[in-house]
């Protein structure tokens, strides 16, 4: 039988903490523990060795969820997937520097958690599997002229180049979100940029490339892909303008 992956709740909202809870147990997944404050984290940590932690952001005392973060992958370098009701820049951009492996923004639906979790389960195996066989290696994939074929598994699967909304850079992957489905890659998204020479794909962002024909709107800082705001460089902006002018 294959062991259940074991996941941490760090929730202070004990009825949203306990509906997760739920949740994530009808899914097949083992909750380790409910805790509400920051401080009483590591020493459970310690104890019960969990998979994932899933934590609020804003959580009440001294430390928020994003100091706790830090502490967390400092001794322990466990996935950390923030839930957060405050999707605004500022925290958007403090929140990353813990290096989370996804957000959750509430209120959220089953099936939003179920898909954040279940990527995350896909990349630590993938992980895992890659350290036994040593080091990271970069996976670039075989680009065609309108497709490209990404590693799922044990096969390589065509992806339409059409089809790629965007392209999100996350540690030592990238993360290419489709119209209904998102594909994982060991590979830079520099490696990605310079590979992949198309001329509606473009790079907007140290960690995003985007695919012009989807873009929906063009703000001050971000453009809109399918309801998800992309930041934009203020350097990059002035050149995507050009960009889409001459296409």
């Amino acid at each position: 039988m294959e062991e259940k992956t074991k996941i941490l709740i760090v929730e202070d909202e004990m009825i949203i903490a306990a509906n997760i809870s739920l949740q994530l147990t009808n899914l097949g997944y083992e909750i380790t523990g409910i805790i509400p404050r920051a401080e009483e984290v590591l020493p459970l940590i310690r104890e019960c060795q969990p998979d994932i932690v899933l934590m609020d952001i804003n959580l009440k005392g001294d430390m928020d969820g994003i100091d706790l973060a830090h502490l967390i992958q400092n001794e322990y370098k466990l996935p950390i997937i923030f839930l957060t009701a405050n999707s605004d820049e500022a925290h958007f951009n403090r929140a990353k520097t813990a290096n989370p492996y996804g957000f959750i923004s509430k209120p959220f639906k089953k099936l939003d958690l179920q898909r954040v979790i279940e990527l995350t389960v896909i990349r630590l195996r993938e992980e895992k599997g890659l350290e036994k066989n040593g080091t990271l290696e970069n996976e670039i994939p075989f680009i065609l002229s309108d497709s490209i074929f990404v590693r799922s598994h044990d096969k390589m699967v065509k992806v339409n180049i059409q089809d790629i909304l965007y392209i999100e850079a996350e540690r030592n992957y990238c993360k290419i979100h489709c119209k209904d489905k998102e594909h994982l890659l060991v590979a830079t998204l520099k490696d990605l940029e310079e590979k992949l020479v198309v001329n509606n794909l473009m790079r907007i962002h140290r960690s995003f490339i985007v695919n012009l024909f989807h873009i929906d709107e063009i703000a001050n800082s971000h453009v809109v892909i399918a309801k998800k705001a992309i930041p934009i460089s203020a350097d990059l902006k002035k050149q995507l303008l050009l960009h889409i002018q001459k296409i």
